[in-house]
């Protein structure tokens, strides 16, 4: 895509302090985008964007997207990433959560709307639940609990789904939707619950990796990297108004597979410590990407060996100074 009347592209990018949303804008900045980077710091962190401080061509917005806000400057495009993203995090605040996917997502297709921008969802593999198809397709309807203490993320998002195609529908908006599979790279916070920082954090402390269950349940982690690149396609390729697309890393693994491999890296004893198994955890998650294939050009090309060196090496470089470094 193109910006108007030949000015800079801008792109409005909210929950751009989070660990996706920094490397949005990164790579949006790498690619000659002007960025306004939104988020209300409450799972995001200030260090994250610390690097673009003085350049003009990112601003940051300090702004809840649950509170009617407005940006006066042109906007070619919004991507809608503010949410709590991690269980730990999702289950510590449930309301705001489905708050920032229903009237955060409400507020920026309005604001996508009225400055007739392209506009991109980001949802998650999580609309899937506990799946009884495998691996997941962008056609599967998904298999969730409704009431169970992870809907405050999975129907929110779900409901996001479905007011993004309302607005496509009724008002000829464009806009896409990406169901993004279990990601991982530097940046992510130490402490938000999420197994690989888990692990690596653990490791790296020489104390036990907490698996949940038996550690056989299966996931597809893709490096950050390869995913920020199928997000930036699927935002400015045209053509693709209304469409929706899996983006994750198809390779399977289990949870002890990956603790081998993160003790390998880090040079430690595998030792684990197995903990309660949490209440609808799927069982097995694997993105189907032939879509993103197709559509996209895009498949991910970091190993996740190499993605987990770089991510380990992030970690020991940053993890003494961060104050959530370990949690059980």
């Amino acid at each position: 895509m193109s910006a108007r009347s030949g000015s800079p592209a801008t792109v409005l990018i909210t929950g751009a302090a989070g660990f996706l949303g920094s490397h949005l804008c990164d790579h949006f900045l790498a690619q000659d985008w002007h960025v306004v980077g939104a988020d209300n710091l409450l799972t995001g962190a200030a260090r994250n964007l610390a690097h673009l401080a003085g350049d003009t061509r990112f601003r940051f917005l300090r702004q809840d997207v649950t509170k009617p806000f407005v940006i006066d400057d042109p906007v070619d495009l919004v991507l809608h990433f503010a949410c709590p993203a991690s269980p730990r995090d999702y289950l510590r605040h449930p309301i705001h959560t489905l708050k920032v996917d229903s009237v955060g997502a409400l507020h920026t297709l309005g604001l996508a709307k009225a400055h007739h921008a392209r506009y991109l969802l980001a949802s998650t593999s999580e609309v899937y639940g506990d799946p009884q198809v495998h691996p997941q397709p962008e056609s599967y309807w998904g298999h969730v609990n409704p009431l169970g203490p992870r809907s405050a993320y999975d129907e929110a998002k779900r409901f996001a789904e479905a007011l993004t195609m309302a607005y496509h529908r009724s008002h000829g908006l464009d806009a896409r939707i990406v169901r993004i599979f279990n990601t991982y790279g530097p940046r992510m916070r130490a402490g938000d619950g999420r197994v690989i920082p888990q692990f690596i954090t653990h490791a790296l402390a020489g104390i036990p990796l907490p698996v949940h269950g038996d550690g056989r349940q299966t996931r597809s982690f893709c490096f950050v990297d390869d995913l920020v690149e199928g997000i930036y396609r699927l935002a400015t390729y045209d053509g693709l108004a209304g469409e929706v697309f899996n983006l994750g890393n198809p390779e399977e693994i289990t949870l002890l597979e990956l603790a081998e491999s993160v003790a390998s890296l880090v040079k430690t004893p595998l030792d684990l410590v197995h903990l309660p198994l949490p209440q609808d955890d799927p069982a097995r998650r694997r993105p189907d990407i032939r879509k993103a294939q197709a559509g996209l050009g895009w498949s991910p090309t970091v190993p996740l060996r190499e993605g987990l060196r770089r991510t380990i090496e992030w970690f020991a470089s940053v993890a003494p100074a961060q104050d959530d470094r370990i949690s059980a």
